[in-house]
């Protein structure tokens, strides 16, 4: 009897855990179904017409804030034409961001109308013609990719409007992300030319007057150039630059793993020896910092001249550093990979680089594993304005949507509040397996985020769901340096 007793009871254990861990998948599966944060809260909201969303940019027009969203490939109906359209990128008018209103979308290469990064136009830059040396000065103008194959310059000035100014070049085997400075109209693009061994590599261009692209020279890692022999460094992702009065770039290469740290100097990259040779991609290299296997370096956000509080007694000698964010991006769904996370290294010494500290979400604070899609760290804002920069630094973390991180310390980086969005119709599922072992889930894929001077924070989503614009609220609002 008391064999069989134990057999019951244990069998008994066995219900209810299942029945505790069924419960908590549909609370998990619920969550998803609301909205979920902390010191963070929705202002507006724009489903950008059901499109994958990769890069955003906010840029201020006059009297006017626009959003210009680059998309991945894929296509759907545009309301404003009645047609169905490649996946290109949506220009939204923000200026009240609890009514954003959608003006226009600028179609994707239907030559190239593959899914994810095969197509669509991901990357979009915006500057003013008032601001570049040789532009029309009553003109704004748009940098974007086009597929993988071109990049090329729209003419925005109306952003309901757009035309297209002039194809840069064409041909590539790939593109990406690229920085364009305004004041100087110097462009530093990730491209794939034919020939070199990297699908992705870097060019700079002078984009001063966007009408007459001017060629300066390609560039990139040794071995990757054509002709090398020899292990190949990972592709380029992309670049930062602190422009000609910072004089630095910082690259990062290999987005999910083998990621490169490169600081590079500016002026030597612009006006150095050009033949792409091992040595003259060295020239003006700073420093470079080669990274574990399992982390990459999608995003290199620089942190220049922070007031570390905790060195204070110890002078500004000590006290005052700089420092580089990097994150890499997650792409298995459900944590079938390494889970990319958030590294903060120390530049003071750029000759020395070295790590002061790692930031994640933990996986059991919302269950991620289990919710679909996936989970750990893409991208950081890139806008450098003060309302943020050195005090808070945003981090896109897919299915945990966005982190608000108090970077005050770098030393000691602390999450201070976050918002996940809730799933609509519109989201789309994300699936492990193959054939009859697949299995889908609908989840939140929060993809890329950015900031305005005003203080919002703009989200798009991966898997279809749109563009969430939020503010910070109770203890977070008083870290940043509102307007």
């Amino acid at each position: 009897m008391l064999g069989k007793t134990r057999v019951r009871n244990a069998r008994a254990v066995i219900f209810v855990l299942g029945l505790f861990l069924a419960g908590y998948a549909a609370l998990s599966a619920l969550a998803q179904n609301k909205p979920e944060g902390k010191n963070m809260e929705l202002v507006g909201y724009s489903d950008l017409q059901g499109r994958s969303a990769y890069q955003p940019v906010i840029h201020k027009q006059g009297n006017r804030w626009i959003a210009y969203i680059g998309h991945h490939g894929g296509s759907a109906v545009n309301p404003l034409t009645g047609q169905t359209e490649d996946n290109g990128t949506s220009i939204v008018d923000v200026t009240d961001p609890k009514q954003p209103k959608y003006l226009a979308h600028i179609p994707g290469d239907p030559r190239i109308p593959g899914p994810g990064e095969s197509g669509g136009a991901q990357m979009a830059r915006v500057c003013d013609g008032s601001e570049l040396p040789r532009a029309d000065k009553k003109k704004v103008y748009l940098l974007r990719a086009r597929g993988t194959a071109s990049h090329e310059l729209w003419d925005v000035t109306d952003p309901a409007k757009p035309n297209r100014v002039t194809v840069v070049e064409t041909g590539m085997r790939d593109t990406h992300k690229s920085w364009w400075e305004c004041d100087t109209g110097m462009a530093f693009l990730v491209s794939g030319v034919p020939g070199w061994r990297a699908k992705r590599m870097g060019q700079v261009y002078d984009l001063s007057d966007p009408s007459e692209p001017q060629f300066i020279r390609n560039y990139g890692l040794p071995g990757q150039e054509p002709g090398s022999t020899g292990p190949q460094p990972s592709d380029m992702h992309g670049v930062i630059s602190t422009g000609a009065k910072g004089n630095r770039i910082y690259a990062g290469y290999g987005t999910t793993r083998s990621g490169v740290i490169e600081i590079l100097d500016r002026d030597k990259l612009i006006h150095g020896p050009k033949e792409p040779t091992a040595a003259n991609f060295e020239y003006p290299m700073i420093a470079r910092l080669d990274l574990p296997p399992d982390v990459g370096a999608h995003t290199t956000f620089p942190l220049i001249g922070v007031d570390v509080p905790n060195l204070a007694k110890f002078g500004p000698a000590v006290s005052k550093r700089n420092f580089i964010v990097i994150v890499g991006e997650t792409t298995d769904n459900e944590c079938h990979a390494p889970q990319q996370m958030m590294h903060i290294f120390d530049i003071t010494d750029e000759t020395k680089i070295f790590g002061v500290s790692t930031w994640y979400v933990p996986e059991p604070s919302g269950n991620f594993c289990s919710r679909g899609g996936r989970f750990g760290t893409h991208s950081t804002n890139e806008s450098m304005t003060p309302v943020y920069y050195n005090r808070i630094i945003f981090v896109a973390d897919f299915n945990a949507g966005v982190r608000a991180i108090d970077v005050r310390d770098p030393f000691n980086p602390t999450e201070i509040g976050y918002y996940i969005p809730a799933i609509t119709d519109k989201t789309d599922k994300r699936c492990v397996g193959t054939g009859a072992d697949e299995k889908c889930k609908i989840a939140i894929q929060t993809n890329n985020v950015e900031v305005d001077d005003r203080g919002y924070i703009y989200i798009v989503d991966r898997a279809n769901t749109g563009m969430h614009i939020l503010q910070l609220t109770g203890d977070a609002k008083k870290v940043a340096n509102l307007p």
